[in-house]
């Protein structure tokens, strides 16, 4: 019985929105307590995959989403570590650096091939952290947020939802970044300063304390709160849209691999916008954490309108491909898990009823 009519409730696609709460009239209500507190069913996911490996919106399933963070953001971020490196130097001396090939240019002529290394163990464990915080408490936040809006409003308002669940998100995930985002950008930008992580963060603390570790944290907000409300956002509606206006046929038909494809497209498209938005702040937070002394105000004064603007061809490159790569990274993770993957939204039946719009 359960399932024929958990077929026709699919069909029927009365649970369209990103979450919400399942709810029959004739059976036992599906919604199952965990903890003392109410979990949403992601219905439309487990009749398309009826093998799911837990429940959506359980621990598990944090946990899996946060493990699928660590691997997308400290692997990549880790890959274009000599892009990064010639990125930052270009942010912090333009006159020595002049473009991105004479940055590698230079780099490799003063330190040889391992020269463009510099950094890849703060990037990797640095980065790491970010990615678990940023995914694991997107969905923490985003379950959240829609359990107080309720299934109409999540799908009204599911732009702001996913705005306002990664900006809280990437709070968090910046506290964690900040400490070993300091070392990388004193290990690459200043040369002689320390050439491996057990080196610099000692060297860091005894010569101005804790707060050298910190000190970047408010413009690294600056940074990484529009990129990551960006990158979230822009790549929810995204796949949105290219699964209504492009992809011939519908999610639920595609294959794994295919749905896969999208996932990697959208992420490409909502990089470039991500590395706009926030490549101004990028480039403070660089010069900031090569400086002694200096605050974020006294940076973005001295280097102007078209200062924080120096790199930005190579932040696109990079964010773009990165932003790309871990969205399929992390989406692959769920895959491979077997976690609960929400189709696209679409308008729950309730409010087309009040709209009008169906009988």
């Amino acid at each position: 019985m359960y399932p024929t009519t958990l077929t026709q409730l699919a069909r029927a696609n009365p649970f369209s929105a990103p979450l919400f709460t399942l709810q029959k009239n004739e059976e036992p209500k599906q919604t199952t307590n965990i903890n003392g507190q109410n979990r949403r069913f992601a219905a439309a996911a487990v009749a398309e995959d009826a093998e799911v490996s837990c429940e959506f919106g359980s621990n598990k399933y944090y946990a899996l989403c946060g493990f699928g963070g660590i691997l997308s953001c400290g692997l990549t971020h880790t890959a274009v570590v000599p892009l990064d490196l010639v990125k930052c130097r270009l942010q912090v001396d333009p006159a020595k650096y002049k473009s991105i090939f004479n940055g590698f240019s230079v780099t490799m002529k003063e330190d040889g091939v391992r020269g463009l290394a510099k950094g890849w163990a703060p990037t990797f464990i640095g980065y790491s952290m970010q990615g678990l915080c940023k995914f694991g408490f997107y969905e923490v936040f985003k379950i959240l947020y829609s359990d107080m809006l309720g299934e109409e409003n999540t799908y009204l308002w599911r732009t702001s939802l996913y705005l306002a669940a990664s900006a809280s998100a990437e709070f968090f995930a910046d506290i964690a970044l900040a400490p070993m985002e300091a070392c990388k950008v004193r290990i690459q930008t200043q040369p002689g300063y320390a050439n491996t992580l057990r080196e610099c963060a000692p060297k860091m603390y005894g010569e101005e304390g804790i707060w050298a570790f910190y000190k970047g944290v408010v413009p690294l907000w600056m940074r990484q709160i529009p990129y990551t409300m960006m990158k979230f956002a822009c790549f929810e509606r995204t796949v949105e849209l290219l699964y209504k206006y492009v992809v011939p046929k519908p999610r639920s038909e595609c294959s794994k691999s295919e749905q896969l494809i999208v996932t990697f497209v959208a992420g490409y498209i909502a990089g470039v916008f991500c590395a706009v938005v926030s490549h101004p702040a990028d480039s403070v937070v660089s010069v900031l954490n090569k400086e002694k002394g200096s605050t974020a105000v006294q940076v973005l004064k001295r280097l102007g309108p078209k200062g924080v603007w120096k790199g930005l061809v190579a932040r696109i490159i990079m964010i773009g491909t990165l932003t790309a790569l871990q969205w399929f990274i992390y989406d692959s993770v769920k895959v491979y898990f077997r976690l609960p993957r929400p189709p696209p939204p679409e308008m729950p039946e309730s409010l087309k009823k009040k709209l009008g719009l169906t009988e």
